[in-house]
């Protein structure tokens, strides 16, 4: 019941995204400093480093480091803005670039040096930046050339080297100078010692003039890039000096005025030209949109209001493009999240890595509304809070999450919870502020904590302004995981479905399936992760090395033998990155639902993927069966086949975890393996298959089973392994592989096993001809050394009607007397029939009565019969009737009929457990 009333007060204040106009703010704040802090903020500052030791110390180095400058400059003032990268004798005003490199720069002379464009878009570089001592003043010839240091060569010699060479580094550099401008003004506002000032504004004025003269770069290629540059770096969304510039001009404000009256309008003209080009440039339908709209939102706020403007272009105008106004690629916040977030779900339509820094950053702009603007964006866009609090659907019971697209797996970011506590303490909203608390208490419990210490601080101007401490209700309980998430939950958006039958650690299972829907997604048809004994066991292979740039990203990574997934002849792919090929979801139980409902003994999905290369026709029908409180199993039907015939081949590809992977017959006696060159790019498959290495194959019919071992002689010796029993069928080769490292996990902390060092078992079936009537039939059990297999055997059986060549049938018999007989077929009008047992549906579990206990699930389906006990719908229904300490319970979706030794009794539609009265 706690469960449901938490749910249910969390929906007075869950609502969709809106597509109204947010209202600016009519009055707003006519000093400076405004973005990071306001006036009012120096006696705060200035009491915070009496008060805090942290402070204090951050403040002395802070002077410290910055007067070694001003020392420097007190000797020879340009020597800091001199060393800026600069077009300092060409003045040049346009850029050219050919795609993602510089090519040169050259255009009429304007009246001041311009600001020297970088190298490339990515960060690969032969030359790096010298030390900023050793960097040559005023450096720039007639080549066009910088000075930088030879990294192959020893000691890094300088040498003149075209900007190409150089990667970001002249962007790094520029960013430097203006960091130790940004931090002079900060100190001349704290001090009003004018030394900082005259450091600060020397730089400021030379690098802020010279962009007001520099042009957006030309692309001579004229692709797509000439979209994404910004005025500093290939991509608008690393126009990290305008950040910089924005706080350094903001602390700068007055000294600037009453010093260089003449040029404010050019500093404003300066940020505008920059500004107005990430408008124009960009991505609008993923997290770009919002990168970018943090740096129109940082412009917007720290200029002056539109009328005193010519062009009637100031804070404002620039503040209502972020909140209300679109372009081709710049959406506002509004249209976005109409764009990219599920209302029913919350579900940010990108990969999960993706999906969080998107929900974070729309956190971080509810906190600047609240702090800045005085307006309740979450009021405004309902959405944004069920989109963080739908975040822990994400978790697999060890609290990481998944790993589906590019996405690196970590623990859940909790930032975004302290957003919405802020945002409801700000606004008086209890009920929000409630749950979230219990939220970030559940899965942060350090949080709220008064004694923890405020230690290793960075040495940054924003250290004494990010945060004022989070003071969390200490009446508010930490929540348990199991309210905030579902046991089966589904997102078309993001073409994601995850099965769990708990949240325990070590004990409880999960399945995460994905197809390929929204952006930083991959090639991968119906692919699933494996939970189980505390890790995924089970993994997604990752990005790859050099993220989704690099060549092991575009072959390997984001193609289908990389998952665990079915490959048609050998050519199964699609356009990854933006994708389009989502599953449908046939049938599932129980529904997809929100957080908070009781877990249940079987859950199950059936998808349907049409394979647009092959034109293939694939369905996956996965379930999980809990046998006991720490045991349980995976089933996993897996269809395929060409919708016109000629399949050459269907190889179905399982990854896991490990040290090492032995593969027999199911009776345990050997295949035979032989090194074999098959799984190969030669035939004209994917280059993702010379990526397989150390193979050995055996071409059998015979049952087999695999088992993959995680060595733990380093975590207590308690290894870890995954079962995996696979039917067998005629023309069938199995083989064992090696696979490039998980690079997904290899940043994962406490891993047993130096992941990024070891290959990625691999385990592939490959069925010649189709594998429609002869599917791949698995069950998956997690287990370890002092924690056995819980499965005695398992075996297959056939339907006693003729024709029923896809069907699947499986016994699991467990080492407690549980036997369960498993179902599935491809078409539910048909009837199964076995022993006794007749079942009517795309798949059905009957286990034995043992210890007055007996589980009977109907899936998607119209009849289920075994000795003594029926079930009857009249359109097909999910029914779970399970017997507990000999008594009968039932979930049904449909209304259905029960006969138990005679008995009738009638059903309704029920979500949670119903006792029968028989």
């Amino acid at each position: 019941m706690r469960r449901i009333l938490l749910g249910l007060c969390f929906l007075s204040f869950w609502g969709s995204a809106s597509g109204q106009e947010i209202p600016l703010p009519e009055k707003m704040p006519q000093t400076h400093p405004r973005v990071l802090t306001t006036p009012a903020g120096k006696q705060e500052t200035w009491e915070l480093i009496k008060k805090e030791e942290w402070a204090k110390d951050v403040f002395n180095k802070l002077k410290e480091r910055t007067e070694v400058y001003t020392n420097l400059t007190d000797a020879q003032p340009s020597w800091l803005l001199s060393r800026l990268a600069m077009y300092w004798k060409s003045h040049a005003t346009e850029v050219y670039v050919k795609g993602e490199t510089f090519d040169h720069a050259g255009g009429e002379k304007a009246p001041y040096p311009t600001v020297r464009y970088t190298g490339t878009r990515g960060t690969a570089a032969t030359h790096g930046r010298p030390k900023l001592a050793d960097v040559v003043p005023y450096d720039d010839d007639e080549s066009g050339n910088v000075t930088f240091c030879n990294n192959a060569l020893p000691e890094r010699p300088m040498e003149s080297v075209h900007p190409s060479k150089t990667g970001r580094n002249i962007e790094s550099l520029n960013c430097e100078i203006l960091g130790i401008a940004r931090d002079a003004a900060f100190l001349y506002w704290m001090t009003d010692e004018e030394k900082f000032a005259k450091l600060a504004a020397g730089v400021f004025d030379t690098y802020m003039t010279g962009i007001y003269y520099r042009n957006v770069p030309v692309d001579l290629n004229y692709g797509h890039q000439q979209t994404l540059v910004g005025l500093t770096s290939f991509e608008v969304i690393h126009e990290d000096a305008l950040h910089v510039a924005v706080y350094l001009y903001d602390f700068l404000y007055n000294y600037l005025k009453t010093n260089y009256p003449d040029k404010m309008e050019i500093y404003a003209g300066a940020f505008k030209k920059w500004t107005d080009n990430i408008i124009a440039n960009g991505v609008p339908h993923n997290n770009w949109d919002l990168l970018q709209a943090r740096y129109i939102m940082s412009v917007g706020l720290v200029l002056e209001d539109n009328k005193e403007y010519a062009d009637g272009k100031g804070r404002e105008y620039y503040i209502d493009y972020v909140m209300n106004r679109s372009g081709i690629r710049q959406w506002s916040l509004t249209r976005l999240a109409d764009y990219g977030f599920d209302s029913n779900t919350g579900i940010w339509a990108e990969c999960p890595g993706y999906s969080s820094v998107v929900i974070n950053d729309y956190a971080n702009f509810v906190n600047q509304f609240d702090t800045n603007l005085q307006y309740d964006l979450v009021k405004a866009m309902p959405v944004l809070s069920k989109a963080v609090a739908t975040t822990p659907q994400y978790l697999f019971p060890n609290r990481m999450i998944c790993g589906f697209g590019d996405t690196h797996p970590g623990y859940l970011n909790t930032n975004f919870f302290i957003r919405m506590i802020q945002n409801a303490q700000a606004n008086g909203k209890k009920e929000q502020e409630k749950y979230f608390t219990a939220l970030l208490k559940c899965l942060n419990p350090e949080m709220g904590n008064d004694k923890k210490e405020k230690k290793n601080v960075r040495v940054s101007v924003s250290s004494f302004f990010e945060d004022k401490p989070l003071a969390l209700n200490p009446k508010v309980q930490p929540g348990k995981i199991e309210d905030y998430v579902s046991p089966l939950f589904y997102a078309p958006n993001v073409s994601w479905l995850v099965q769990r039958n708990g949240m325990h650690p070590r004990n409880s299972l999960m399945i995460s399936l994905n197809g390929s829907e929204g952006n930083h997604m991959h090639a991968n048809g119906i692919s699933m992760e494996l939970y189980g004994k505390g890790y995924v066991l089970g993994p997604d292979a990752g990005i790859g090395l050099f993220l989704y740039s690099g060549l092991d990203y575009a072959e390997y990574y984001s193609q289908f033998p990389s998952h665990n997934t079915v490959c048609v002849d050998g050519i199964s792919s699609y356009p990854v990155m933006k994708s389009n090929h989502s599953f449908e979801l046939l049938s599932c139980f129980p529904a997809s639902a929100e957080p908070g409902k009781e877990f249940t003994s079987v859950t199950y999905s059936n998808l349907y993927f049409r394979e647009p290369e092959s034109r293939a026709d694939q369905t996956r029908v996965m379930s999980i069966v809990t046998t006991g409180a720490e045991t349980g199993y995976y089933v996993d039907v897996f269809r395929s086949r060409k919708e016109k015939g000629g399949d050459k081949m269907h190889d179905y590809f399982y990854h896991n975890l490990g040290q090492s992977l032995t593969l027999t017959a199911a009776d345990g006696t050997d295949l035979n393996l032989q090194p074999t060159e098959e799984l190969a790019f030669a035939g004209a498959h994917l280059y993702a298959y010379s990526y397989l290495y150390d193979k050995k194959m055996a071409a059998t019919d015979k049952d087999v089973k695999a088992t993959f071992t995680i060595d733990m002689k380093d975590k207590g010796g308690d290894d870890i392994y995954m079962n995996l029993w696979m039917k067998g069928e005629p023309e069938r080769e199995v083989f064992t592989a090696l696979s490039p490292m998980t690079e997904g996990l290899s940043r994962t902390p406490n891993m047993p096993y130096n992941i990024k060092e070891q290959p990625t078992l691999t385990f592939v079936a490959r069925q010649h001809g189709e594998a429609w009537s002869r599917p791949f039939i698995s069950i998956y059990e997690p287990s370890t050394k002092n924690e056995p297999s819980a499965i005695q055997s398992v075996s297959y059986f056939d339907a006693e009607e003729p024709g029923l060549k896809d069907f699947a049938g499986i016994c699991v018999k467990s080492k407690n007397g549980r036997v369960d007989h498993i179902f599935s077929l491809s078409d539910a009008e048909q009837a199964a029939t076995y022993r006794g047992m007749k079942v009517k549906a795309d798949y059905a579990v009957v286990s034995n009565e043992y210890a007055g206990n007996r589980t009977l699930f109907l899936g998607s389906g119209t009849q289920l019969v075994v000795p003594g006990i029926m079930v009857q719908a009249d359109s097909a229904a999910n029914v779970l009737l399970e017997k507990k300490a000999g008594k009968w319970y039932i979930i049904s979706s449909a209304p259905c009929t029960v006969v138990i030794n005679g008995k009738k009794v009638k059903s309704g539609v029920t979500s949670e457990p119903i006792l029968l009265r028989i």
